[in-house]
């Protein structure tokens, strides 16, 4: 059984073929050089771009594997959600395959692709259900119940903007490139000082399972231009980019944290979950895994920082059990 998978939901054009349960091949242009230039990805740029390496992708994979496209048994793309022409794009492409190889396609959500990642380098017994899982991107910041295998439950969402969307603000705001996930950690990576916590720890209510960040990114900015101003300088030092990077980021990991192990003590659940762009910080998993230990929780994330970026390989595996539990 050949399973082409597609997944252009966002910035990233990214295509895997998988014979079985196999990998076979998979290619993946990313797009964040470009978005770079307007510190964010712009959804009609994004199209255009899925348009300019939607076929330079598709032959690379197919040369790759040697399969002729026509020994494909199924297609797979993401339908939604997420940037609308960036979806029109593939949707097309991915239809348009379908109806000429008179193959099936199978429309598969990008957030449950994302959960499902944590299957493609795992056996489905190692997973426990119910589970409750953590997922952040560019627009989600959210918690979900996963009673079992196709059944998740949203029980919590950010009332603002997500953790990944603070990063990149915050990068912005020191004049660091985008994405700001990536240079902000590396930057909190490099202080070796002590935990101050000059930024406020929002919404850590006991009662309260909500995700908020705007008044982080206020109390940021208030300290980056206070500095400034201290220091008489048009930007800030490297010292205190480094300094500040680690305040930030320590927040942001104690807000997750905190909310992810107080759903569980809420649903009375013992077994955690990490998806998307939030799997691939270091440290957030490994605060999460010192205490899911102390607690005796099971923790599960993708091994491969590969699988936490948008990429065909995780629209394979939801797609693959689709077929295969039907």
């Amino acid at each position: 059984m050949y399973i082409l998978a597609f997944e252009t939901s966002c910035d990233d054009t990214s295509i895997a073929l998988f014979k079985d349960n196999e990998l076979i091949a998979m290619d993946t242009k990313s797009q964040i050089k470009e978005h770079n230039i307007t510190s964010g990805v712009v959804p009609e740029v994004a199209a255009r771009l899925h348009a300019n390496n939607i076929f330079l992708v598709l032959d690379n994979v197919l040369e790759t594997s040697w399969i002729k496209i026509e020994e494909i048994d199924y297609i797979a793309c993401t339908n939604e959600p997420w940037l609308t022409p960036s979806l029109l794009v593939w949707l097309s492409v991915a239809k348009t395959l379908s109806k000429t190889l008179k193959k099936p396609i199978l429309l598969i959500n990008h957030i449950k692709a994302h959960i499902f990642a944590n299957l493609l380098e795992r056996k489905l017994d190692d997973l426990e259900f119910p589970s409750i899982c953590l997922t952040v991107s560019g627009g989600h910041n959210e918690l979900y119940l996963w009673k079992s295998l196709f059944e998740l439950e949203l029980i919590w969402e950010t009332l603002d903007d997500s953790a990944w969307e603070a990063f990149d603000k915050v990068s912005k705001m020191m004049w660091l490139s985008y994405p700001g996930w990536p240079i902000v950690s590396k930057l909190a990576d490099e202080y070796d000082w002590t935990y101050k916590k000059i930024f406020p720890l929002v919404l850590l209510e006991k009662n309260s399972l909500d995700f908020s960040f705007s008044g982080l990114k206020s109390a940021v900015k208030r300290e980056i231009d206070l500095r400034i101003k201290e220091n008489e300088t048009q930007e800030l030092s490297a010292h205190d980019k480094k300094e500040i990077a680690f305040e930030f980021q320590s927040v942001v990991i104690d807000i997750l944290k905190h909310k992810l192990f107080q759903a569980a003590e809420k649903y009375n659940i013992d077994s955690l979950v990490l998806a998307w762009w939030v799997s691939a910080n270091t440290k957030l998993k490994s605060e999460i895994s010192k205490l899911a230990q102390e607690k005796w929780y099971t923790f599960i994330h993708p091994v491969n920082n590969t699988f936490s970026q948008d990429n065909a390989a995780m629209v394979w595996i939801l797609a693959y059990y689709e077929i295969t539990n039907k």
